[in-house]
């Protein structure tokens, strides 16, 4: 494979035709693995925290040939490589990845402003796909990675793995089976206690050998490099993500969509800002974002939503630093990755409760995450966080970053996936591409 082939204007090429590399079906059956004997075959893209735990994981399964492995910060790829005892090959450029037919599926744990190109280029390829979340940096990109893996019926999981946990699956079951009554609000939030010169102010310089910057930066801006920027704390730079509001929203507010049985919100509202850290980063450090819904169809009633975050203040009661809590007219459910707690409602006059305390504690999330995506290859079958169900989880927090940036509550047609009436942040639905870099 010579890297020649993986130059600007072959990617053009090939991104100018997208829609002509659909497999015939017979054609992806063929590639895939016929029996549960099967091993499956892995490329991954990305292995820093998340994608080196994905790639842990799905070696612990002992269904997996992790084949090949690509990141273009070289400490990292070397770290994935050993897992592998030498057997998987090492690259740079994910292209190479994809480009390799004996691979049926890849993991893709890039920064967010990464999540898309290559998600859509394996599903061209015919390759499965488990992707980190958030879905995507824009609501656009989101929109055409879901078109993608429909258009080429290709098996899409999305590191949501909260929703492979048996308590959340038991906390959500109790909300839509009506045991805490109808929900007139739910509120959820992750708060952390990082000091206010938390990461400093570090001068631009030139980019370390071990890292290509012009890789990583792909489709971003040309910007200087700078140690804040890259790797552990892309997040809180809009360039490479949006910060807090869509790295936990998305596992928080997906837990209410899939409680309540709601796709998105009818409004969104904004609160917040980078009021107390000291530092060059970009992105709140304080917000809360007020959310409404039209009628649940597990209730038959409106209700809002709260997601709140704080990174200099922890305290919440001394134990949930994160969680998602359930209002109801019958009780409260508190879940988060501890577990979960049903208190029914005692305080009304001469009532007393027919329905004790419900507690659970945690269960394993990631590990059946993992091992839910390799039976959907296998089987076919819709994983529990397929890509449009996620997408439409992606939504909800880039609302919040809209509204911010406008500075005003969004109205949200979900159909349309467009704001009403609002032109200005209509234009925040997607953004510009440094060339040949585009999802179309």
């Amino acid at each position: 494979m010579e890297p020649s082939r993986f130059n600007r204007r072959e990617f053009a090429r090939r991104a100018a035709r997208t829609a002509a590399l659909a497999l015939p079906a017979a054609a992806v059956a063929a590639q895939k693995p016929t029996s549960a004997n099967d091993r499956i075959r892995m490329g991954f893209i990305g292995v820093g925290e998340m994608g080196s735990a994905d790639l842990a994981d799905m070696i612990r399964t002992g269904q997996v040939d992790v084949v090949a492995i690509a990141d273009p910060y070289q400490p990292h790829l070397n770290q994935a490589l050993e897992k592998t005892n030498g057997k998987a090959r090492g690259f740079k450029d994910f292209r190479h990845i994809l480009d390799n037919k004996d691979i049926d599926a890849v993991g893709i744990a890039t920064p967010d402003h990464w999540h898309a190109i290559p998600m859509i280029m394996a599903c061209e390829a015919g390759k499965d796909v488990y992707i980190e979340k958030p879905v995507s940096h824009t609501v656009h990109e989101g929109r055409r990675m879901v078109e993608a893996a429909a258009r080429h019926n290709r098996i899409v999981q999305v590191g949501t793995q909260q929703r492979s946990g048996e308590h959340f699956q038991k906390a959500v079951e109790l909300v839509r089976a009506g045991k805490i009554g109808k929900v007139m609000r739910v509120d959820t939030w992750i708060n952390w206690d990082r000091p206010v010169d938390w990461l400093g102010n570090p001068p631009d310089t030139e980019a370390p050998a071990w890292l290509d910057w012009d890789l990583w930066l792909g489709p971003a801006p040309v910007h200087a490099f700078n140690r804040n920027r890259c790797i552990a704390n892309f997040r809180w730079f809009w360039d490479y993500a949006n910060g807090m509001l869509t790295d936990w929203g998305v596992h928080l507010l997906d837990i209410v969509h899939w409680g309540m049985g709601v796709d998105s919100p009818r409004t969104a509202t904004f609160a917040g800002g980078k009021y107390v850290t000291d530092n060059n980063t970009e992105t709140p450090d304080t917000f809360e974002v007020l959310y409404e819904y039209p009628a649940s169809p597990v209730s038959g009633k409106e209700f809002i939503v709260t997601f709140s975050s704080r990174f200099t203040n922890s305290h919440e009661d001394g134990v949930h630093g994160h969680g998602i809590e359930f209002f109801g007219t019958e009780g409260t459910l508190l879940v988060d990755r501890g577990g979960f707690t049903l208190w029914p409602e005692v305080n009304r006059v001469d009532e007393v409760p027919e329905t004790p305390v419900i507690h659970s504690g945690t269960s394993a999330q990631h590990y059946p995450h993992v091992l839910n995506f390799l039976e959907c290859v296998r089987s076919r079958q819709k994983p529990h966080s397929d890509i449009a169900t996620m997408h439409r989880s992606t939504v909800a927090p880039l609302l919040g970053v809209i509204s911010q940036k406008v500075g005003r509550k969004l109205t949200w047609d979900g159909q349309q996936e467009r704001c009403v009436g609002d032109e200005e942040a209509n234009r925040y639905l997607t953004k510009e591409y440094r060339k040949p870099w585009s999802v179309a």
